[in-house]
């Protein structure tokens, strides 16, 4: 968060056509603060607080919104903004001369190398010549090749085996052209989703429509490394539910590929029906044609958890109509159609075609809606398996509908039109009393606001005071140290657990399947490692027993620990993890209770601690007698919770001397957690040094689970 606000406040300030803020400001707005943070989540201090401290750099920021109580205790001084810290550009640091001069020479180096040979199997080739060669070198296997360009397809589609070799496009110059026409605009495959919007912000109709759309998809930050072909990649290849992919479609996209050392030129709607690509084919570039505005709608829809940010849509549509006017009846006809969803649980994107063609030629009424609504639902039909189908399937309706009821008399939906018209009841009278004449909107314009009043009270000083944290600045600027953080010692290996897939049975053995990730695998450690001396114990609480470290002979749990994978990389170990196949049995064994209704037939109760047990709170039966109101029988069932912090589960122990271990832990419970690894390791309390400086978030899921992370380090 730190960084995108940073990053917007500089960007701000390079604007010459802004005008200079009042003192202590900057030029950024207040939506642009907002929205350089969007994406971004906090579970710990809440979203809007932070928001609202963005927001105080704006110049247009609500004097309000600022929490001047933050400042100043009720009775004292009278709050004057003057006196809060002030904003000043020419303090901002910059980034380090020495550091970018170290980035310079080693991309002066890398630009210089003649041949793209690498060591290490990484490859930048600087044309598209020399990637065709890396191609047609016998030492390139595609299955074991990904070519990269920004690769922020990791973070949605995590690698599954190790690659030999990567090879990375950014650097191809014909694969960054953006070329205007009076034809359309031809943007390179590794173009940035940034980089799209601000070309084609300055359009037509059409293009801005697109833009403002790219405009939602993921996050600032992630937009100014992704990249358009990277997308499309996903989505042809992945079947991911790509934003991009619709609104290109919608727009009558076409796509240059290389395959081997031949081109075609497909319209995006053949690419996307093509077998899934290889690591071979190459994508090179896509045109969008230009559209003109007469007679031409435009619009994109879309439904997500979040408007902005990074929250994959329910459903996304982009609709395209050409109309004309019938010269007996005045109406607007229908010439043309494009209409295009997905995301809603098909592999790819789809044009509506049998409601584009009932649609051809007809003018718009209620009757026509009505059948082009039918025709829709028995197209839009989610794959078996698709989360909430109804809902996606009114999604897309309701997308229809409203499209196709702003096509009736031709009026628009459109909140701020290219010619700055205001429609759909958004002005009430003459349009120079629109908001448009006073304040700019855009559809990603963000109208939170907030205001909060606290009253202070000394009773229960420093509760409830609005002090800042210890140690807030260098958590600020990313200078805190985390337990993940502290380098490695030499000879370092890294661990990984392998969680049991059956929650009652035998695990009889673990074998790996045959992967360029299962050869890094050193060994692997399970309940028959412990020492000797030592116990298997993973955790404990007082009152309520101990908790296994590895399931030892039988899984009590899916999702229980069976071994730890050993490497040399933590990527290694992640991945031969998650190959590992394991051997169950069930011979013997009564069915796993999955239920509580499993456990009630069975006469399986945990025994609760006193401490924890419900304290009895008035007279029930009094309570029952004089109810107005009585429910007599009711379930409620609850999910299990997801814990979500900032920082994962983490642990480094290195050995010392005389039997001794120190341990870096994330732990929330130092004490317990050197208690159970003494025990399990069968030395003393005192030779065990647990040191947890920054848990990184916990909500209490780095409670227990946070020991076994420790015990599975030694």
């Amino acid at each position: 968060m730190c960084m995108s606000i940073f990053s917007a406040l500089v960007k701000a300030d390079k604007a010459a056509d802004r005008p200079a803020p009042p003192a202590g400001f900057s030029k950024l707005t207040s939506s642009e603060a907002e929205k350089a943070v969007s994406g971004n989540l906090c579970r710990c201090t809440g979203y809007r607080p932070i928001v609202d401290a963005c927001k105080s750099f704006a110049a247009d920021v609500d004097l309000e919104d600022l929490g001047l109580n933050c400042f100043w205790k009720k009775g004292d001084e009278p709050a004057d903004v003057s006196k809060l810290p002030g904003y000043d550009s020419g303090a901002v640091c910059t980034f380090p001369e020495f550091l970018k001069s170290e980035i310079k020479s080693s991309v002066e180096q890398v630009n210089g190398a003649p041949v793209p040979v690498s060591d290490d199997g990484w490859y930048r080739p600087k044309s598209i010549d020399e990637l065709h060669r890396l191609f047609q070198s016998e030492s390139f296997d595609e299955n074991s090749v990904k070519i990269v360009a920004s690769n922020t397809g990791s973070g949605v589609y995590k690698d599954q085996d190790l690659h030999d070799k990567y090879i990375d496009i950014k650097e191809v110059p014909e694969l960054s052209v953006i070329n205007r026409s009076n034809k359309g605009v031809e943007l390179g495959s590794v173009v940035s989703i940034s980089k799209a919007i601000e070309v084609l912000s300055d359009g037509n109709v059409v293009f801005e429509k697109i833009a403002d759309h790219l405009n939602k998809v993921a996050s600032p930050f992630v937009r100014n490394t992704a990249t358009i072909g990277g997308n499309i990649i996903m989505a042809q290849r992945l079947q991911f539910p790509s934003d991009i992919v619709t609104v290109l479609l919608a727009a009558g996209t076409t796509v240059t590929i290389q395959v081997v050392s031949k081109r075609l030129c497909l319209t995006l709607e053949e690419f996307l029906q093509q077998p899934p690509c290889d690591s071979r084919t190459l994508l090179l570039s896509i045109f969008i044609p230009y559209w003109s505005s007469d007679g031409i709608t435009f619009e994109t829809f879309r439904a997500a958890p979040r408007p902005l940010g990074n929250a994959v849509a329910y459903v996304n549509s982009a609709f395209l109509a050409r109309t004309s006017v019938d010269a007996a009846s005045r109406d607007h006809l229908i010439e043309d159609t494009c209409l295009v969803f997905g995301a809603y649980g098909t592999d790819h994107a789809i044009r509506a075609s049998k409601v584009e063609d009932y649609l051809k030629g007809k003018t718009v009424s209620s009757t026509v809606i009505l059948e082009a609504v039918r025709l829709l639902k028995a197209t839009v039909k989610p794959s078996e398996g698709t989360t909430h189908p109804e809902y996606r399937i009114s999604l897309a309706v309701s997308f229809l509908f409203t499209f196709l009821s702003s096509l009736v008399n031709n009026e628009s939906t459109k909140v701020n039109g290219p010619n700055g018209s205001c429609s759909n009841g958004a002005t009430n009278g003459a349009l120079e009393h629109s908001p448009e004449k006073h304040l700019k909107f855009d559809s990603n314009d963000l109208p939170i606001r907030s205001r909060q009043e606290i009253f202070l009270t000394d009773e229960y000083k420093p509760v409830g005071k609005p002090i800042k944290k210890a140690g807030a600045e260098i958590q600020a600027s990313g200078e805190a140290v985390y337990v993940d953080d502290i380098p490695a010692p030499k000879d370092c290996l890294y661990g990984a657990f392998i969680y049991s897939t059956h929650p009652h049975a035998h695990v009889k053995a673990i074998n790996f399947k045959s992967s360029l990730a299962s050869q890094k695998v050193i060994t692997v450690i399970t309940a028959k490692d412990i020492p000797s001396g030592g116990q298997n114990i993973g955790s404990t609480f007082p009152m309520m027993g101990d908790e296994a470290l590895f399931a030892d002979p039988v899984t009590e749990f899916a999702g229980q620990n069976i071994g730890v994978v050993i490497a040399e990389t933590q990527k290694y170990a992640y991945m031969a993890a998650k190959q590992a196949i394991i051997e169950y049995s069930t011979e013997n064994l009564q069915p796993p209770i999955l239920t509580i209704e499993d456990a009630i037939q069975r006469n399986s109760y945990f025994q609760v601690p006193p401490f924890l047990a419900p304290k009895p709170v008035g007279d029930y039966n009094k309570g029952m007698a004089e109810a107005d109101q009585k429910i007599l029988s009711a379930e409620v069932k609850l999910e299990s919770q997801y814990y979500f912090y900032m920082e994962t589960q983490v642990a480094l122990a290195i050995p010392d001397e005389d039997n001794c271990i120190t341990i870096y832990s994330s732990t929330q419970i130092p004490e317990v957690t050197q208690n159970v690894v003494a025990k399990c390791l069968g030395i003393p309390f005192h030779n065990v040094r647990l040191i947890s400086r920054r848990v990184g978030g916990g909500f209490g899921g780095k409670a227990m689970k946070a020991i076994h992370v420790s015990l599975k380090n030694n």
